[in-house]
């Protein structure tokens, strides 16, 4: 039987008591100034923020374990933050409490080149550790697009453009440290490769959205930076013909790095914002990494199977500054479509597919659009089946809002009919939970039953996932 939904409720007397001491044992690092904590509940997407009534800027992991013995000894909710990039509502605090800050544990700890891994505080930020890495011929590849924190990553179990070659944060995570609720440190593994030590805490916490623990420190695994790398831009006659080239393309086993879909509205907002001068056609943006000679044999591979789905030009570069150019307008295009109708609400939808189903469910998308007379351009990390649409909503015309409602339920039934998600890599958040039981059933009770066992009280962000 499905175990009762339990809405989060505001303990204003737990509050009261809970920030004032607060603010005696961390001064102006805890700050209750309206500006600050709005922004802690800050959210890019459709949801209303709903602000904490505290932001505390920790430094070291010990500090946590005291903000969790306070909250918990009050029954105050503690929401966990990084950059604030996440798309689902998961800093929101709908019970108010404590927003933790954790920019400023950002030290890049330990950097074990020999065995390809290194140590970071959750505040780091993929791009700052990326810098640090450089010299030493290493680099983290999780790349979700925003400069997000590597905390942030392994707590909503972050991907991006690099996951068809690299995977995500599940596979590049080697052990955390985290605070509980009951306030006790954990380390969820050893630095080995390979454990069949007891239950798989580690993964566990990784997409957990900061409702079972406080991540403090994060071992990662690293990888070379490749010998060569080279990135190719192919225009299709349809979407349709771009999906099937990628399937073609994973099926063949050519080990591609990147390979993302722009649709063609998509590709006329980024030429717009970008300045580039592409075909405004569906279009892959491709990587490959490897040997010189292995990536001319992987970029002629799949310039072959485009040819055969009516694709080309197959256009290449091996030029830093090309590839950074091209893959940083991939990254603003959530930026880039909202010109596309400026003044206009961006709705960022995020489904994946098995790369079988991914033509099919990226077309009867496209003509549930056209149905319900909605601007959204696709764009989507198709390698592994995933793809995003930018809905661009007016937000006081209550019948468009009604419209794209409609929409992303058959988006989320449309995924989930299909074996699929209703989320590959934002989340769940709040603006999830709903399509969740009908994704796996039953297996929510059980993640809500090992939320309660590790969080009786409910302190750790309530009101998120379930």
């Amino acid at each position: 039987m499905a175990l009762p939904l339990r809405q989060p409720t505001r303990n204003d007397n737990g509050i009261a008591l809970a920030v004032p001491i607060l603010k005696q044992r961390f001064g102006d690092r805890c700050d209750t100034g309206l500006a600050m904590r709005r922004q802690h509940g800050h959210t890019t997407t459709w949801l209303p923020v709903e602000a904490p009534d505290a932001v505390v800027f920790v430094e070291k992991a010990e500090e946590v374990v005291d903000i969790v013995d306070i909250c918990r000894t009050h029954g105050v909710p503690i929401i966990p933050f990084g950059v604030g990039t996440s798309l689902e509502g998961h800093v929101n605090a709908p019970a108010g409490g404590i927003s933790i800050d954790f920019s400023r544990m950002n030290r890049i700890l330990d950097v074990f080149e020999e065995d390809l891994a290194c140590v970071v505080e959750p505040g780091v930020t993929r791009k700052q550790l990326n810098e640090y890495l450089r010299d030493r011929g290493l680099f983290f590849p999780i790349d979700p697009g925003a400069d997000a924190t590597i905390g942030g990553m392994a707590a909503t179990r972050a991907s991006g453009t690099n996951a068809v070659r690299y995977g995500t944060m599940r596979d590049n995570v080697i052990s955390l440290e985290a605070v509980l609720a009951s306030g006790e440190l954990i380390r969820t593994a050893s630095r080995a490769k390979k454990s069949s030590a007891g239950y798989d805490i580690t993964r566990l916490l990784i997409g957990s959205e900061g409702t079972l623990g406080l991540i403090t420190k994060i071992t990662l695994k690293l990888s070379g930076i490749p010998e060569a790398i080279s990135a190719a831009v192919c225009p299709f006659p349809t979407v349709e013909a771009a999906c099937n080239a990628t399937i073609m393309t994973i099926q063949s086993g050519i080990p591609v790095a990147r390979i993302e879909l722009l649709d063609e509205l998509q590709i006329r907002a980024v030429n717009a914002y970008s300045k580039l001068t592409l075909p405004e056609q569906p279009t892959l943006f491709l990587e490959f990494h490897g040997s010189q000679a292995g990536v001319e044999e992987q970029s002629e591979a799949v310039a072959a199977i485009a040819e055969e789905f009516g694709g080309g030009p197959f256009e290449f570069s091996t030029r830093a500054e090309d590839r950074s150019k091209l893959w940083q307008a991939r990254h603003d295009a959530y930026w880039a479509s909202l010109g596309l109708r400026p003044g206009a609400a961006g709705i960022s939808t995020d489904v994946c597919v098995p790369i079988s189903r991914l033509s099919e469910c990226v077309e009867e998308t496209r003509a549930d659009l056209e149905e319900l007379n909605l601007i959204a351009p696709i764009v989507g990390h198709v390698g592994d089946g995933n793809f995003h649409t930018l809905l661009l909503v007016d937000n006081d015309n209550a019948d468009e809002r009604a419209r794209a409602a409609t929409y992303m339920e058959r988006l989320a039934e449309r995924a989930v009919r299909m074996d699929g998600t209703c989320t590959g890599e934002h989340g769940v958040g709040q603006g999830k939970m709903k399509y969740l039981r009908r994704e796996l059933g039953g297996t929510v009770d059980v993640m809500r039953a090992i939320k309660t066992t590790l969080d009786p009280h409910d302190i750790l962000n309530p009101g998120k996932i379930f």
